[in-house]
């Protein structure tokens, strides 16, 4: 793993177009509500079973609420032989340290959840 990166410079990697994955940790629930923009959902869970999907980058940015299980995942994606030649880092402060704007799964999936079951008539 190579440290911390704040939320700051995360920001202007994505607006300057680099190469950067950033990876989110949480639960595919919690990361519907509000992620990183341009990030994808990796649960930790599942990390170990998918970290060879990160074969090949060039840079790993790992984001959690907090910025704590991130330095975990940081750590477990950089001991990967897939991954030795990439910079991983973990985004310091989290998502509660995050400033700009979120994405989330898209207004029209949350109102098809939020109406309830279809009426019979």
């Amino acid at each position: 793993m190579d440290g911390e990166i704040t939320p700051e410079e995360v920001e202007r990697l994505l607006a300057d177009g680099a190469d950067v994955r950033v990876v989110d940790i949480r639960s595919p629930g919690a990361y519907d509500r509000g992620h990183v923009p341009g990030s994808e959902n990796v649960p930790f869970d599942e990390l170990p079973d998918r970290v060879a999907s990160l074969t090949g980058s060039d840079r790993i940015v790992t984001v959690c609420p907090h910025g704590k299980a991130s330095v975990q995942a940081a750590r477990l994606i950089a001991s990967f032989e897939g991954t030795t030649d990439a910079r991983v880092e973990s985004m310091a402060g989290g998502l509660t340290a995050w400033d700009g704007d979120l994405e989330t799964a898209g207004d029209d999936a949350e109102a098809e959840a939020d109406e309830g079951p279809q009426s019979p008539f």
